[in-house]
């Protein structure tokens, strides 16, 4: 490709997010199952210099990024005045205005507590710096506890959820898991986000035998990784072959490229296992490409992959390398068959990728179509006004896992013991939840396909392989 298609290639790219992002505007689902917000919320630099004290809140600080509504604003500093009945008052109000602030509805049942006797969990997720994840992380927490609150807790016991802002920095984890450890009140952690947090706040939380389960942390690295240590997420092992048996069996295409970072251990961990699937299937990867790369170039790396006679293309990206991902899609005009990772999975792709995504096979945890028998897309869709994602979903799992654990033993160590016992198990959004000796928990991934529809409000959908 000629560098003068691909310097127009990637001005239209940018020219769409600018559009997008500059216009306010922000993707409202009625059923895709992407991203639920009224307005747009900026990425922003890690806060590395906010305290410990401001990055953590049960009800008298906001941590949300973006513009806070004045009745959210009164709810909070009366939690901060103990004034419980004007705090729900307050927050009642707020959620009238913006029904899917998970926050919001957390710190309204923290505020319906007031300083009755209660069980507490905090989740920790990286609202400085990935806010839209942060919030689906949220939803499914805030759904769970609403649930178990308003019909009359863990065995007469509430359930007190606080929010702490790890601004997906391990060191910044690390810190909130010491100050989560030295809580004795805490029973329990919903998080971190990514792999690399859960690996360095794991440590913290294991010698501070406290309890983590990550929702969304895929990491291969993570099983077996600590006693106190569990996710509701299928590992990177269990995507990549899903991926990898699509591919050979499937579409019947042998040789691949993959695109990874290799500064995230996210990333680094799906790339080794798809190649290693693959070849296992009896293809292979010719190629790896590393996005973080300050020399990168999407034309140049699709023209090699073009050259070796490359079939496929499977952007493993992270987060922080999502845009460079897109410009591969968007250099490919559909030529080579694309596969992704779950970090893909993102309103995003649909709004920036459209016509040149559209085919694109992502591996994820759970979509809400996956399951016609379960009935949180319901009871979701009824509290948010809108569809939830596979983060919202497992996230919600989590929850309802430290719920159960709860009430066989509300102590730290009884949390463990139930979680680690060869007989638990929980019905959560995604079905049945064990975990393995492991930590891991035993569950398959879903498919899912960039097609044209209407749900997204950006013209293409996530829709189950079937």
């Amino acid at each position: 490709m000629s560098q003068k298609n691909e310097i127009k290639i990637l001005a239209l790219s940018l020219l769409l997010t600018i559009g997008i992002v500059g216009g306010g505007f922000w993707l409202f689902t009625n059923n895709s199952g992407v991203k639920i917000s009224n307005t747009a919320i900026p990425n922003q630099e890690p806060g590395n210099n906010t305290s410990l004290q401001d990055r953590i809140s049960f009800g008298e600080k906001s941590l949300t990024p973006g513009e806070i509504s004045p009745v959210k604003k009164q709810g909070l500093q009366a939690i901060a005045a103990k004034s419980y009945d004007q705090a729900i008052a307050n927050f009642t109000a707020a959620l009238k205005l913006n029904r899917n602030d998970p926050e919001a509805l957390i710190f309204l049942n923290n505020a319906r507590i007031g300083s009755s006797r209660s069980y507490t969990i905090v989740a920790s997720v990286p609202l400085g710096t990935d806010p839209n994840a942060s919030l689906e992380i949220l939803r499914g927490i805030a759904q769970a506890q609403n649930e178990i609150n308003t019909s009359g807790g863990i065995k007469g016991v509430r359930l007190r959820v606080g929010i702490a802002n790890d601004d997906d920095n391990p060191e910044i984890a690390k810190q909130i898991a010491s100050n989560l450890v030295s809580n004795s009140e805490v029973l329990g952690v919903v998080g971190p986000n990514t792999s690399d947090s859960t690996l360095a706040a794991g440590t913290i939380y294991n010698s501070g035998q406290l309890v983590a389960i990550s929702p969304t942390s895929t990491s291969v690295k993570i099983s077996n990784f600590s006693r106190y240590i569990f996710r509701t997420v299928p590992s990177d092992f269990m995507a990549a072959r899903s991926l990898a048996n699509y591919m050979v069996k499937t579409l019947q295409k042998k040789n691949a490229v993959i695109f990874f970072n290799s500064q995230s251990n996210y990333s680094q961990s799906l790339k080794s296992e798809f190649v290693s699937s693959v070849s296992l299937e009896g293809g292979q990867v010719s190629s790896e490409f590393d996005l973080s790369k300050a020399d990168f170039s999407a034309a140049k790396s699709v023209e090699q992959a073009t050259k070796q006679g490359t079939e496929v293309l499977m952007l493993a990206a992270n987060t922080e390398t999502l845009d460079k991902a897109l410009q591969v899609i968007q250099i490919n005009q559909k030529k080579l068959t694309l596969l992704a990772g779950d970090d893909v999975y993102t309103a995003k792709t649909l709004e920036i990728g459209r016509e040149q995504a559209a085919g694109m096979v992502v591996a994820v945890p759970w979509h809400i179509d996956s399951d016609p028998k379960s009935d949180f897309p319901q009871k979701s869709r009824q509290l948010w006004g809108a569809d939830v994602s596979w983060r919202s979903a497992l996230s919600y799992d989590a929850t309802i896992a430290l719920i159960k654990s709860l009430e066989r033993n509300p102590t730290r160590s009884g949390v463990q013991e139930a979680l680690a016992s060869s007989d638990f198990s929980a019905n959560g959004a995604s079905g049945t939840i064990r975990f393995l000796p492991s930590g891991d928990r035993n569950a398959p991934v879903q498919l899912v396909k960039i097609v044209p529809g209407s749900r997204s409000r950006t013209g293409y959908d996530f829709e189950p392989v079937r």
